[in-house]
């Protein structure tokens, strides 16, 4: 399963360096000098490699320089373009740790009995992270995906249990 670790956003100033939309927790590792990456545009199954020249913090965006993108034109020719890994090349999960998409599609049960609905996705705010479920009756329904009311995940079983407080489900 191919999956979006980065996106450029536009180019920055002359010299060919890129913005990037970090969508990774690890963009020290993905993004780090000589690190090859694939990079493809949506909707393409065309990929191309790239090496990482450079990269650097700059007012909370990073900016990556790739070999043989030299100038502006160049990099702005990459606008839009998603940098992906293959999930088979991620290291396993830790234990209470777990990518998106081991979890998308798990099916959703409450502690008490009855099924909710299946994963869709997992949201990343500045709260933290939510589950985006897709309920049985169709509706969207969003959990934090704390400890407290998700107590139980069990991947290789297809499953999570949900023990949501009073109200939070309710229209």
């Amino acid at each position: 399963m191919e999956l979006v670790v980065g996106r450029i956003a536009k180019s920055h100033g002359i010299r060919g360096e890129i913005v990037v939309e970090v969508r990774t927790d690890e963009p020290e590792q993905r993004f780090a000098v000589g690190a090859q990456l694939r990079a493809r545009a949506p909707r393409s199954s065309a990929v191309t490699a790239f090496t990482v020249e450079a990269a650097r913090e700059h007012s909370g965006r990073l900016l990556v320089r790739l070999a043989g993108v030299a100038d502006r034109e160049s990099a702005d020719s990459l606008r839009g373009m998603l940098f992906v890994v293959d999930s088979s090349e991620l290291p396993a999960s830790g234990d209470d740790e777990y990518y998106d998409h081991e979890l998308e599609g798990l099916v959703v049960r409450f502690a008490s009995g009855g099924d909710l609905g299946v994963i869709r996705e997992v949201l990343h705010t500045a709260a933290g992270e939510t589950l985006s479920i897709e309920a049985t009756d169709g509706r969207e329904v969003l959990i934090p995906f704390i400890t407290d009311f998700v107590p139980v995940v069990d991947v290789p079983g297809g499953f999570v249990e949900v023990t949501p407080p009073d109200g939070l489900l309710e229209l």
